[in-house]
């Protein structure tokens, strides 16, 4: 019997949470738990038998989902669905991740958890439409929205901009697309946090909630931010060109405003996460350390 059940093993969130967790959080991969596979998934929750599930796995290719549409929505819509219906059916609550990209970032303001959805690509259609499937199987369910995830773990905006840093002198980077970028580690301690709220006696604010790190920029700023930790670390550095987005078609439009408000959070789980530039320092120097190592 697990505490918790993280659906996902090789995702930031996931291998975060793994690297956060206490002995009683079993991380199931898609060997153990398919999203694809309902029986796969009844299996692996009356294995686990676990007090709370916390579902990271996802189709996250945001570009690709405009020419892969079925696949998208079968593990974005149809998957989340059928586990939060499994869940239902065995009294476990569901925390489930989704993104800012339900919203189309017309808002100059940050967004509010009760703000009007409208998702501008095929990716973010299908997480909004997920966020509606699992809040109708499962009303004892949790929807986190999630912003701008970076890590030493796997591919993100940070290690792509240090990779590229590697091989030329400069990047052009767009400076007109707004968010607030979020450390894996420190969304994990946030998670387990408003897992405790979840467990504790008489709980019953389900509904959707905001997660993203203190403070906010633009890609191309945040891109000079990563440049100016890598000196400081011996790593690769490389100069910073700031272009609009219309400059740097890519087949599915970003939000220009990514920026989610927490408030409501902080307000139910007494959740704060810290500056995300305190994350980008602790990953930069992990991933240049990897690096010689390698």
């Amino acid at each position: 019997m697990s505490e918790i059940l993280v659906i996902g093993k090789s995702g930031q969130v996931a291998q975060a949470l793994a690297h956060a967790a206490a002995a009683d959080m079993h991380c199931a991969g898609r060997e153990e738990a398919d999203l694809l596979n309902a029986t796969a998934m009844a299996t692996a929750l009356d294995a686990h038998s676990p007090r709370l599930v916390i579902n990271t796995g996802a189709y996250t290719a945001v570009d690709k989902a405009e020419s892969e549409p079925g696949l998208c929505r079968a593990l974005n819509v149809d998957a989340p669905a059928a586990l939060a219906k499994q869940c239902h059916e065995r009294g476990i609550p569901l925390v489930h991740l989704s993104t800012d990209c339900v919203f189309d970032g017309e808002k100059p303001m940050p967004y509010m958890p009760k703000d009007t959805t409208s998702p501008i690509g095929v990716y973010g259609q299908s997480k909004l439409d997920g966020e509606l499937a699992v809040r109708l199987a499962a009303p004892r369910s949790l929807v986190m929205r999630v912003s701008w995830i970076f890590s030493h773990f796997g591919s993100n905006f940070v290690t792509t901009m240090l990779r590229l840093a590697a091989t030329r002198d400069e990047v052009s980077v767009v400076d007109d697309q707004y968010g607030c970028p979020t450390h894996a580690p420190a969304l994990a301690d946030a998670l387990l946090q408003v897992v405790r709220k979840v467990n504790g006696p008489d709980f019953e604010d389900w509904g959707t909630y905001h997660l993203a790190g203190a403070g906010e920029t633009d890609r191309a700023s945040m891109a000079r931010l990563i440049f100016a930790a890598s000196a400081r670390h011996g790593g690769p550095v490389a100069s910073v060109k700031g272009v609009p987005t219309s400059a740097y078609p890519t087949p599915a439009r970003r939000p220009l405003n990514a920026r989610l408000d927490m408030s409501d959070t902080t307000r139910v789980f007494g959740t704060i996460l810290p500056v995300w530039t305190e994350g980008l320092e602790d990953t930069v120097r992990v991933w240049v350390r990897e690096l010689r190592s390698s």
